[in-house]
């Protein structure tokens, strides 16, 4: 056998090797399950609790389904990207219902939007133990040291996701000028 053919099927080989991405994106199909079960369990649990729960009680509930449904939305996104970007291009007709991002999200914008999906987790995370103060001291989960931990990581989010962007327009102003 000589060389080129070697090369060939040794390129082959690394290029079909992309396939073993795909379990890893049915696994996070199942993940995205079990955020739904959780969210409908904790629906389930607050709704028939709408009637005697403060305002307070109600918006850290909504705060929590909507932590779960941004989870849930950076999970597709990964999903989608992921597998359109690294395995295989979706070759299906979905038609109008196929989302105008799908396709066109390069890893660069998966990136950008990873971040800026959990700068917004860590944000409702951090604006719920916040509101847990007012309750009671008691009753408060976290003591000042954990908040400030929290916030810690929030800014660290928020300034690690400046940075990215950052990276990503001087690496796009330099191809411009190329």
């Amino acid at each position: 056998m000589d060389r080129k053919t070697l090369e060939g099927r040794f390129e082959a080989g690394l290029f079909a090797s992309r396939w073993l991405m795909a379990p890893m994106y049915l696994g996070l199909v199942v993940s995205l399950g079990m955020l739904m079960v959780i969210f409908l369990r904790d629906l389930a649990y607050y709704v028939p609790q709408v009637m005697s729960m403060t305002a307070e009680e109600v918006i850290l509930v909504c705060l929590t389904l909507i932590d779960l449904t941004l989870a849930a939305n950076l999970l597709l996104i990964v999903i989608f990207s992921g597998y359109e970007n690294f395995v295989s291009k979706f070759d299906f007709d979905a038609g109008q219902d196929r989302p105008d991002w799908m396709g066109k999200v390069d890893f660069g914008g998966l990136k950008m939007k990873l971040v800026a999906s959990i700068v917004a987790i860590s944000g409702i995370h951090l604006l719920k133990r916040f509101m847990e103060i007012g309750e009671s001291v008691a009753a408060a989960k976290f003591g000042e040291t954990e908040l400030f931990w929290l916030v810690v990581i929030h800014l660290t989010f928020v300034v690690s996701g400046v940075l990215l962007a950052v990276m990503d327009w001087l690496q796009a102003k330099s191809y411009a000028s190329k």
